[in-house]
């Protein structure tokens, strides 16, 4: 991994829909951006501690809701508490509506995207939520 270019992380439990995203963000984005990738909440959670240490600056963060072990809501929140500055948008197949209220209430939320998932629809939403941020 190249040193400081920015990251974007994704989360999601299922490893087809990583790969998918990471095609999907390389070809928007090519090298512009480093690109993370976390199977759950926890290693998520490892990786931006890693990620703070070697002061790589992360821009955002594209998290599944329905994940074993910690929700997408719930690392947003713990996310946000700790790094402020990170976009932050979830991915929902199922995501009750109180989930998503209290992502967008203690996460500061961007954008919630419904599955099966759009890819024009997220990389539209990425490059706003960059721009907006930048």
């Amino acid at each position: 991994m190249e040193q400081n270019k920015a990251v974007i992380l994704c989360v999601d439990d299922e490893i087809v829909i990583l790969n998918s995203l990471k095609k999907q963000l390389k070809k928007a984005f090519g090298e512009t951006y480093n690109y993370e990738m976390a199977e759950s909440a926890d290693e998520a959670l490892e990786i931006l501690n890693e990620l703070q240490l070697d002061e790589t600056n992360i821009l955002l963060i594209v998290s599944d809701w329905l994940m074993p072990g910690m929700k997408g809501d719930e690392l947003l929140i713990q996310v946000h508490q700790k790094y402020t500055h990170i976009i932050t948008i979830m991915l929902t197949g199922q995501a009750d509506d109180d989930a998503i209220k209290r992502a967008k209430e203690q996460a500061n939320l961007y954008c919630c995207l419904h599955k099966p998932l759009n890819t024009k629809k997220l990389i539209e939403t990425i490059q706003s939520g960059l721009a907006s941020h930048g």
